[in-house]
């Protein structure tokens, strides 16, 4: 098939029509791509996530503040008969701090913690909070459950992974990541070999083209010059991904997912802007490399369309902008209906601690996660401390996130200002 712009130009409009036709069709209707319903999907997400053994009493919700220690922001929550959990940011809080403070706070006030499955439903609705649905409003509510998953995992004596399904694994190999793009090619090859040689990683992550810039690289030839570079000078026992944040539209993304083919890479992440669904899906269904995306995705439903017509082949919920790890799960489930991995994309310091825990307890999670490289800032907060062996990752134990003195990191922790 001659891939030039007209056809792919014609291939999309019949993509549209036809997710069009799909999105009218009965629920029972089986998706030529996926092999599922929406019925099934939608069964699936819908299937409860927790696990509350040992939690046979009332956790009423006495409090919830924002506090500031140092560089960390923390989320603390507090229940009326003492119990506490705490939760880190990701940095987004310094200007979405009004919606949580005044929109998702004072919903879960007085509420039992044991429900916080039915809240994530009940704050959406509250104050017409749906109103503010993105990422600024989801950040807010990823704090506060990472926080009430913690002070419920202490009152049970569970790891996250315990409450969400059961930990299925101990170790998570990872790979890490370079957010830079004002390197050369040869640059950005020389600091991901020093990346793998810091952190053993068995695997990594490059950017490609200019972040949502209309096929435009972030400087003549990268792209091109970086891709089979980083392959003669990292070798074959290092897996490479590449990453376009948004940058394409599909004539061009195909062009750079066929060099990443050449290279025998990973996935293909965000080639076309990440709210371009069709045209994803144009490259998706084009490429052999799996193609990635969905890490400023918020509705469930466009996820379920992403799974429903394989807009993607590996769906990518950042566990912070999307609302948390229940929410990720019921999209990972719907993913692994559908055979689909569920690679979660990590914002925040402290996110590849939630990432870990999702890793424990979601069965396909796909060939690696995404670490970023400051283990040692946390790694004595938990008992066992956390370990990086031969490219992975231990997971947390301990109740809750697994933090072992909640105390000690909250010492002189003060209400959080922003000017």
């Amino acid at each position: 098939m001659d891939l030039n712009r007209r056809n792919l130009l014609e291939l999309a409009a019949g993509t549209g029509a036809l997710s069009l036709v799909q999105g009218c069709q009965s629920t029972g209707t089986v998706s030529r791509k996926s092999g599922v319903t929406i019925e099934k999907l939608e069964k699936t997400a819908g299937a409860s996530v927790l696990q509350l053994d040992g939690a046979d009493s009332p956790l009423i919700i006495d409090s919830i503040e924002l506090l500031r220690k140092g560089r960390d922001s923390i989320v603390r929550v507090r229940s009326k008969d003492g119990a506490e959990g705490v939760a880190l940011t990701n940095g987004r809080e310094q200007y979405v701090y009004p919606i949580l403070n005044k929109r998702v706070i004072p919903y879960f006030l007085g509420k039992d913690a044991r429900d916080l499955e039915d809240h994530l439903w009940g704050v959406y609705r509250h104050a017409s909070n749906y109103k503010l649905q993105g990422l600024a409003f989801w950040c807010c509510l990823a704090w506060v459950e990472f926080a009430i998953l913690d002070m419920i995992g202490r009152v049970t004596g569970k790891s996250i992974g315990q409450l969400c399904g059961g930990v299925i694994r101990r170790n998570v190999d990872f790979y890490v990541a370079s957010g830079r793009r004002d390197s050369t090619p040869e640059e950005e090859v020389e600091y991901l070999a020093g990346l793998v040689a810091e952190t053993g990683a068995k695997a990594v992550k490059f950017r490609l083209g200019g972040r949502m810039s209309k096929n435009a690289d972030a400087m003549p030839g990268r792209t091109e010059g970086l891709i089979p570079l980083a392959r003669k000078k990292l070798g074959d026992r290092i897996d490479l991904h590449g990453d376009a944040n948004s940058s394409y539209d599909p004539p061009k993304a195909i062009e750079v997912g066929r060099m990443l083919e050449d290279v025998g890479a990973v996935y293909f992440e965000e080639p076309c802007p990440f709210d371009h669904l069709e045209d994803t899906k144009i490259v998706t269904d084009t490429l052999r490399i799996p193609v990635a995306g969905g890490e400023q995705e918020f509705s469930r439903r466009r996820f379920r369309w992403m799974i429903y017509n394989r807009g993607v082949d590996i769906v990518q919920p950042d566990l912070h902008y999307y609302g948390g790890l229940i929410r990720s799960t019921r999209v990972a489930r719907m993913a692994a209906v559908a055979g689909m991995p569920t690679t979660v994309h990590i914002s925040g310091g402290f996110g590849f601690i939630y990432m870990l825990h999702f890793a424990s307890f979601t069965p396909d999670i796909g060939l690696y996660q995404e670490y970023k490289r400051n283990i040692e800032r946390y790694a004595d907060w938990f008992d066992p401390p956390l370990r990086i062996n031969n490219g992975a990752i231990t997971v947390p134990q301990g109740p809750g996130v697994g933090i072992k003195d909640i105390k000690s990191l909250l010492k002189d922790a003060k209400p959080a200002v922003y000017s």
